[in-house]
């Protein structure tokens, strides 16, 4: 059988069918399939060494968005989310990407930011030139520290300084561009800042204080595109709701804030699959929405003269397939796995991608049926398991709350009880 993700009534299936095809798309092993299905997969003992204080675990639903074709490559894409309709919504606007030939998306360098901020300095612009001047010896000072990185073909590529104003008094700030090659990076450029830092107050008699990364990552950029042929999304009528939903935002940061939060829907689910950071993202993210002086949405939506509609979304993504959670986390490395991509720019490639789709199912309920009709059945299935449904009685419990328009605890408890009496 050819090896896709597009797999019609996959959501209809046993969750053993579906654990099946994943193990066989995938090629898990039986090892595998244990970490997904059993409860707990994160051991207390693990999780007491990856934070602090530990009680416990906390788990959330893990989902498979299918029909992903990104780069001409099928993917299913994990994703672990709290949020109805997210996964189902992923897979529905990925079918109609599909239609249009898949998803292209390609990454930029991996290359992080670590700042050094230095204060206190009689002449900051003189000591701008002289930390400049003599770049290359804090290029090899921040590269000593890290022979794997450079082995690998990684390392600190360039330094650039700027003078900032502040209310504190006049500041220099010190950039190291950091080529991390598969890791997120953070304890990578932190201690190349902290190991620059006594150089650059030696040199300029100045004091420094901050010695981090920025997760603004904007040399870590991502950008993805696909055409949605009309007939796909429903016609030229849909086709001119989805401009017009993505116009509001263009227009509105109030908009624009929920907007770009349900493109991060899609990538923050499979940052938590994958044992990614996803405040670094969320904060990168919506920096860069701002980066013109106005929060602005992620994604341009437009219509060509076939009438199709095109998307593109252009976003930091700093992720990791080496090192931090993305190892200790046996979760993680299986969705890894099942993802099957090799490198960090790959796995970004990827979380763009979905957020695209995440964007386009969105934009398309909003400018059809809106948002809440598929969102409230789903719901309605969560509200009827909170009250005590067993999974025989949860189906007719969100069928009774649908036909009466209730979605509410108090509801579902009434119809459960009406259930069990017989009714």
């Amino acid at each position: 059988m050819r090896r896709t993700s597009r797999l019609p009534g996959f959501h209809k299936l046993p969750i053993e069918e579906r654990i099946h095809i994943v193990k066989e798309f995938a090629g898990l092993s039986d090892e595998d399939v244990k970490i997904l299905t059993k409860t707990g997969a994160l051991s207390l003992e693990i999780a007491d060494r990856m934070i602090e204080n530990v009680i416990g675990t906390a788990e959330l639903p893990l989902g498979i968005a299918t029909n992903f074709l990104i780069n001409g490559r099928d993917y299913l894409v994990p994703m672990a989310i709290e949020e109805p309709s997210v996964v189902a919504a992923a897979s529905n606007a990925a079918k109609m990407c599909r239609a249009g030939g898949g998803i292209r998306a390609v990454a930029s360098e991996q290359l992080m930011i670590a700042q050094v901020q230095l204060v206190k300095v009689p002449n900051p612009y003189a000591a701008a030139f002289k930390i400049i001047e003599r770049k290359k010896e804090l290029l090899d000072l921040a590269n000593s520290t890290n022979p794997i990185l450079i082995k690998v073909g990684g390392g600190a590529r360039d330094v650039e300084v700027r003078v900032l104003d502040s209310p504190m008094g006049p500041m220099v700030i010190v950039h190291l561009i950091v080529d991390v090659k598969d890791a997120m990076g953070a304890n990578t450029v932190n201690t190349m800042a902290e190991a620059v830092a006594p150089l650059i107050e030696q040199w300029t008699g100045g004091k420094v204080y901050l010695r981090i990364l920025s997760n603004l990552a904007d040399r870590r950029i991502v950008r993805a595109w696909c055409r949605v042929p009309k007939e796909a999304i429903g016609g030229e009528d849909v086709v001119e709701g989805v401009l017009w939903a993505w116009a509001f935002a263009a227009a509105d940061p109030y908009r624009a804030a929920t907007h770009n939060k349900g493109i991060m829907n899609g990538i923050i689910a499979v940052a938590l699959a994958t044992g990614q950071d996803t405040r670094a993202l969320e904060a990168g993210a919506h920096a860069y929405a701002a980066r013109r002086g106005r929060y602005e949405p992620l994604t341009v939506w437009e219509k060509d003269e076939n009438g199709d509609l095109h998307g593109y979304i252009e976003i930091p993504i700093a992720v990791g397939t080496v090192g931090g959670a993305v190892k200790v986390n046996p979760v993680a490395r299986v969705a890894l796995k099942i993802l099957g991509v090799k490198t960090a720019k790959e796995l970004s490639e990827v979380m763009a991608a979905v957020g695209l789709a995440q964007n386009l199912a969105a934009l398309r309920a909003l400018a059809t049926e809106g948002i809440q009709r598929g969102h409230m059945k789903l719901h309605a299935r969560q509200i009827a398991i909170s009250v005590g449904a067993k999974p025989e009685e949860v189906d007719r419990v969100v069928e009774e709350m649908l036909k009466e328009g209730v979605i509410r605890m108090d509801k579902a408890k009434e119809i459960l009880e009406r259930i069990r009496r017989g009714g």
